[in-house]
């Protein structure tokens, strides 16, 4: 079961991110979030369901206007990319969890791996920042980095690819 800090810190990424819902299960236990709506839902079991509405109503308000400009890029950002995701012989690496996106250990480093970089399976290809510990993400996968499809410091979601590899 999540502790109150853990959830507290959860609705606070969902909030500063520019995603509209998260949900979070474990068990029984389900954590479903949703922004633009004015509340959030939390679930620990399937009969209960806790409201609660987060900090002041100005956060949430003020969310939908501020990551405007960066949603329609990010929508208008992947379609070239498309075409190159859908080739087989590439292999996406992807988050394993809503995070901030770091390309180096930290600002002063060089990049992890860049285009053109070898990789083996237990390569670290970047750092996902959530909830204040640092994870280390690896390629799983023997190959060449073709692309790094998120910019250093970008929020990213579970599941999003963050680079594509020709594996060898």
């Amino acid at each position: 079961m999540l502790k109150i800090q853990e959830i507290r810190e959860i609705i606070k990424l969902v909030d500063s991110s520019s995603i509209d819902e998260f949900v979070y299960e474990v068990d029984d236990t389900k954590v479903k979030l949703k922004k633009n709506s004015g509340t959030t839902v939390i679930a620990e079991a399937p009969a209960q369901v806790v409201k609660a509405v987060p900090a002041p109503a100005a956060p949430v308000v003020e969310a939908p206007k501020a990551p405007a400009a960066p949603v329609e890029e990010k929508a208008a950002a992947p379609a070239p990319k498309v075409e190159v995701v859908n080739d087989a012989s590439l292999h996406k690496i992807v988050s394993p969890m809503v995070g901030t996106f770091y390309q180096s250990p930290n600002p002063e480093s060089p990049a992890f791996v860049q285009v053109g970089d070898k990789v083996g399976e237990e390569s670290i290809v970047c750092i996902v920042e959530a909830m204040k510990l640092f994870n280390e993400i690896e390629a799983e996968v023997k190959g060449e980095i073709v692309e790094v499809l998120v910019k250093d410091g970008e929020l990213v979601e579970y599941g999003q690819p963050l680079f594509l590899v020709k594996e060898n």
